[in-house]
């Protein structure tokens, strides 16, 4: 189960990047409150960076009304790209999964 989570993660926040720009620890918040995908910005973070090194994400600095400036990131096209593709392939797999796990039984 926690390697299906790790694979799905990056996509997650991609997806909460879609509709507005977020700050690092408010994508944290968001996944675990978010049924627990993440419980730590440890997680986040890296994948963060590893997620701007492939061009999914850009980031910019924006002034903090508490504390330093804050590193917001955003969606680019082949983040958009890359989380369509995702999604077409998560429905194939979940539905592909479904099936099996409800058997002859229903």
């Amino acid at each position: 189960m926690s390697q299906m989570r790790r694979g799905a993660i990056e996509y997650c926040v991609l997806a909460l990047l879609r509709d507005r720009d977020m700050y690092g620890f408010e994508l944290t918040r968001a996944l675990s409150t978010a049924g627990g995908l993440v419980a730590s910005e440890g997680t986040v973070y890296p994948l963060l960076t590893r997620i701007r090194q492939d061009g999914l994400v850009e980031t910019f600095w924006e002034p903090s009304p508490q504390g330093p400036p804050r590193r917001y990131y955003r969606l680019t096209n082949d983040g958009r790209l890359a989380l369509e593709t995702f999604r077409i392939q998560w429905r194939q797999f979940r539905d592909t999964v479904d099936t099996i796990m409800k058997g002859s039984d229903e």
